[in-house]
């Protein structure tokens, strides 16, 4: 027995499904899932001694790779003056400065622990401010674990095929409106009906957790006209696009401006950060300035701050973007190749260095198609390509990213060994 495989029956005793999080378990693609001893760069090492290159990157925060250099001697100078005060510090100041530079529309922000935390309370925020109790959300996206997101939701409730969750009550479930992504005829339709009691419509502006989906032209937009039509809030989730997709996110790329801004992931280099941010009238409802409470003893975290704050300014070196959108591209296309050769059916896309890819014709415009693709296929690829050295996330409803650690060798070897597992999984 493998070391990796004796360490997930020891798991399974003791964490539920031996895991802390569902879709490490690898039930969507099958096997055991390995267990990291180390990870330095692109590359992840098992338990062992068995290498991957990384296109996960730890669902998406890791955009220099792990353990880059200057982060990690900003993690470890922060760490020698204490790493949890309960007590402000100067570089939860000089994080928020940084976040509302690049991203104009978070005129106020307010560091949190987890992306689940910062869309709970972006929504409170916008119940609040409204005097209305709706959300609209829209299907196969996910906004985190709190009872009024999983609705139709994403990333491990799709994964495992559980389109709500027991233990939510039905009264709260039935705050939240769904609709189709990138159908704009339907929100308008739900807000038509319901308006006057949606507070917000949360969207990922890029889905993710139902595979990569990129919004069509003009949806986004539409959605901020339907908003300020009907009185709504316009909540982005950028939860996995902030800074990846772009130095100020997807509200950037696409030109449209939110009212509030989840964040995550990056904004703390990896450590366990969230945020959420927006308007000043909006932010200043939040305590200790207005009566909408929110709280946390480990938020604005010192250790944590100085990794986002290292990692942001690593993302400032000139072409850092342009470079990383280029070998994503390239990686996609790489893909996309490969299938034709092999006669597979495939759509394939990217925006920045998120990615993704599924076995089907196209488009994919929305959760409902994404569900119909070939996930069977995909799980036989991500074997063989595990098998050759290259680590996607185990699903075919998450995004895949790429890091400025991986080179263009990288890219080589990654185009030439999913080719290679692509021929395998077609051939069984």
């Amino acid at each position: 027995m493998s070391r990796s495989a004796e360490l997930f029956e020891r798991a399974r005793a003791v964490l539920p499904g031996g895991v802390n999080s569902p879709v490490r378990a690898f039930r969507a693609v099958g096997g055991t899932p390995f267990f990291v001893a180390r990870a330095q760069g692109a590359r992840l090492t098992d338990a062992d001694g068995r290498t991957y290159l990384d296109y996960v990157c730890a669902w998406g925060p890791l955009i220099l790779g792990h353990a880059p250099a200057p982060v990690l001697r900003a993690i470890c100078d922060a760490a020698e003056r204490g790493w949890s005060y309960g007590a402000p510090c100067e570089a939860e100041v000089e994080l928020a400065e940084q976040v509302r530079r690049r991203m104009p529309a978070v005129e106020m922000v307010r560091f949190v622990n987890s992306g689940t935390e910062a869309t709970m309370a972006a929504v409170r925020v916008a119940r609040a401010a409204t005097g209305r109790d709706r959300i609209l959300k829209f299907e196969g996206c996910y906004h985190g674990h709190a009872d009024g997101f999983l609705v139709r939701a994403g990333s491990g409730v799709a994964t495992l095929g559980l389109p709500d969750s027991p233990g939510v009550p039905a009264a709260l479930a039935a705050l939240t409106l769904t609709v189709p992504f990138n159908d704009a005829d339907a929100a308008a339709d739900a807000l038509r009906r319901h308006g006057a009691d949606v507070a917000a419509v949360i969207v990922e502006p890029f889905v993710g957790n139902a595979g990569f989906i990129a919004p069509e032209p003009g949806f986004l937009a539409a959605l901020r006209e339907l908003c300020d039509r009907h009185g709504a809030l316009l909540i982005f989730d950028e939860v996995m696009t902030g800074f990846r997709v772009g130095p100020g996110g997807a509200q950037q790329r696409v030109g449209v401006r939110p009212d509030l801004t989840t964040l995550g992931k990056i904004v703390g280099g990896g450590m366990p950060v969230g945020a959420y941010g927006g308007r000043a009238d909006l932010m200043r409802r939040v305590a200790p300035e207005g009566p909408v409470y929110q709280a946390g003893t480990l938020a604005g975290n010192p250790v944590a701050m100085a990794a986002g704050l290292a990692t942001l300014r690593e993302t400032e070196r000139p072409g850092f973007y342009e470079t990383l959108e280029r070998r994503t591209a390239r990686l996609v296309a790489g893909i996309g190749d490969a299938a034709r050769r092999h006669g597979v059916p495939v759509t394939a896309g990217h925006a920045g260095s998120m990615w993704g890819v599924f076995f089907a014709p196209g488009p994919v415009r929305n959760f409902a198609q994404a569900r119909g693709t070939d996930t069977a296929l995909f799980a036989r690829w991500h074997r063989a390509a595990l098998a050759r050295g290259v680590f996607l996330a185990p699903s075919a409803f998450e995004a895949g990213f790429v890091s400025s650690a991986h080179t263009d060798a990288d890219i080589d070897f990654t185009i030439a060994q999913l080719d290679a597992a692509l021929g395998e999984a077609r051939a069984r």
